[in-house]
């Protein structure tokens, strides 16, 4: 029997790789912190007192230029990128297909080591872009709304391969600056959320690391403020994430009594609402945060009463919030259906009269699969019965 108790070890069936070595033999360089690739240098043979600076210059080829070529890297002596290109390489995943929205929504698999596939997805707004990045392959959770939900866990990404889904994105849109050009300080990948494939506090590490990377400054430069992270509930981790990375904060609420919860976020069961309010009290605080994101999904008949609208206004009570409606993206064979739009609107404006920010959020990308919920690796969107798909969640029937 699982032990879902709250002082239960936080335990994974994840196959790992090495951090940063690909089959090759050459260290990957994306996705290393600045100790990271200061160690790996001084390893090479770089010499101590020349470290730093050699950190500084060639972090800025790779995540300010967006440079891959060590040949390119111009201000490096010829034979110090003849031993880095000897030593390195500058890698990404691979992009294996490419859809585009009738919004403009951009959906991306790509390829990673071992020969997995992860799914990430671009939304332009009008004064923003959005990318949606994945932590995982597959997920563990098992989130019976959820599409990514239904397939299994396989791996943790490495850092490498999560700054990776931003380098590509920004690849694909021709974001990289051009030398000589006059400074454009426009942004279309100006926001990162970690709501793609897979829990990224099951994945700290890497995730914080990749994180560090994407907000420093003188790279990519994405601000901690345009970094969201979603996570289920790993309770343990939300304050480590506070402190370790500071970047907003989501949850993936989505019902308002243990009941209910249980069976749509299983995880629920291990950290429950009260244990998992409990930290997030304390969240803002410890991450200079202004709010906590509470993303509730909206499924007819199962969370959308008026009754939840009062119940959730009660719980959250006290922590600075706003409350993102999504109606649910119903797929192939998902057990729910979306609530009505009468019945949002009715919820919305009870959460909204209490005093809380509770924007619905427009579905994006539907038409590819590539809205909130509906992440599923191409070669793992095997069509199951909605029959099949319930039993596995726990659940008696829709």
């Amino acid at each position: 029997m699982t032990d879902e108790s709250p002082s239960a070890p936080i335990t994974q069936d994840v196959v790992t790789i090495p951090r940063n070595l690909p089959a090759g033999g050459k260290v990957n360089l994306v996705g290393l912190t600045r100790e990271g690739l200061h160690d790996a240098l001084i390893a090479a043979g770089t010499p101590e007192r020349q470290a730093k600076m050699r950190v500084g210059q060639i972090w800025q080829w790779i995540y300010h230029w967006g440079v891959r070529d060590f040949a390119a890297m111009t201000n490096l002596a010829k034979d110090y990128r003849a031993m880095l290109a000897e030593r390195f390489e500058i890698a990404l995943p691979e992009i294996v297909t490419r859809q585009v929205s009738a919004d403009g929504t951009r959906k991306y698999l790509l390829r990673i080591a071992g020969g997995h596939e992860v799914e990430t997805v671009y939304i332009p707004e009008e004064n923003r872009g959005t990318l949606c990045i994945s932590s995982q392959v597959g997920c563990t959770l098992t989130c019976s709304f959820c599409h990514t939900g239904t397939q299994k866990l396989v791996r943790n990404l490495t850092a490498a391969e999560i700054v990776g889904q931003v380098m590509l994105a920004r690849d694909d849109l021709g974001e990289w600056p051009e030398p000589g050009a006059p400074k454009d300080e426009t942004r279309l990948v100006s926001n990162v959320v970690l709501m793609g494939m897979g829990e990224p506090l099951y994945n700290f590490e890497n995730v914080r690391d990749a994180m560090k990377v994407v907000m420093d400054g003188e790279g990519l430069t994405i601000s901690r403020r345009r970094i969201t992270l979603s996570t289920s509930g790993v309770v343990p981790e939300i304050a480590r994430t506070a402190e370790e990375i500071g970047c907003l904060l989501a949850v993936s609420f989505h019902a308002t009594t243990d009941d209910v919860r249980d069976k749509l976020v299983p995880i629920n069961k291990r950290w429950n609402i009260e244990t998992l309010l409990a930290a997030l009290r304390d969240y803002p605080r410890l991450s200079n945060s202004e709010r906590i994101t509470f993303e509730y999904v909206m499924l007819k008949g199962v969370n959308d009463s008026d009754e939840d609208a009062r119940r959730l206004v009660r719980l959250i009570r006290g922590i600075p919030a706003k409350i993102n409606l999504i109606p649910f993206n119903e797929w192939p064979g998902a057990p729910y259906q979306r609530s009505d739009w009468e019945r949002i609107e009715a919820f919305a404006d009870i959460v909204y009269k209490a005093g809380y920010a509770s924007p619905i959020r427009t579905p994006r990308g539907e038409d590819i699969m590539a809205a909130c919920g509906q992440l599923k690796s191409a070669t793992e969107r095997a069509r199951k019965s909605r029959a099949e798909i319930a039993a596995e969640a726990g659940l008696s029937g829709p």
